[in-house]
């Protein structure tokens, strides 16, 4: 068979600058076209669906969240503390960088923190831990900081948030 005379399978759409002629777009779909079904007259009528179905969750509030709790003002005040934070080496701050593993906030408002250093032998591994306590135990309503380092799982890449990754044009 000739090249010419082959038959095409396929057919190539326009490019999207160019304007087709003589070719209607389909009409819209639009849920008011649906037929309404067909129902025996002894059937219970069926509850139209009103279209402010939203008002009562809107008009719902939210519920209290304990302040030691995700959402909740000290938990929310410890993760802002440790955003300040800076690594020394890396321009991200510690909790974007993936180095805090957990906030832990009791109901007696004392704070623990899991963290990580990006290797054991960072130079404000001694210091660091430190520092982060006394900013903790500066936000109002703390009543003890305590932070915990671990190795375990260690550090790496996978753990720093799409923000930091941006920052260090990893993404």
């Amino acid at each position: 068979m000739s090249e010419t005379s082959e038959k095409k399978e396929y057919v190539a759409a326009p490019p999207p600058n160019e304007q087709v002629v003589g070719v209607d777009k389909p009409p819209r779909a639009r849920v008011s076209d649906i037929p309404a079904p067909e129902r025996d007259p002894e059937d219970e009528p069926v509850a139209e669906r009103k279209k402010d179905y939203l008002d009562g969750f809107l008009a719902k509030k939210p519920e209290a969240v304990s302040a030691g709790e995700p959402g909740g003002a000290i938990y929310d005040s410890v993760v802002e503390a440790l955003k300040d934070i800076y690594d020394p080496e890396i321009p991200v701050n510690i909790y974007d960088l993936g180095l805090i593993y957990g906030v832990d906030v009791t109901e007696d408002a004392d704070v623990a923190v899991t963290m990580t250093l990006t290797t054991p032998h960072c130079p404000v591994a001694e210091t660091m831990p430190g520092e982060i306590e006394l900013r903790i135990g500066n936000i109002p309503g703390v009543r003890d900081a305590q932070v915990n380092v671990t190795w375990d799982p260690p550090w790496d890449p996978a753990k720093m948030s799409d923000e930091a990754r941006l920052e260090l044009g990893m993404l």
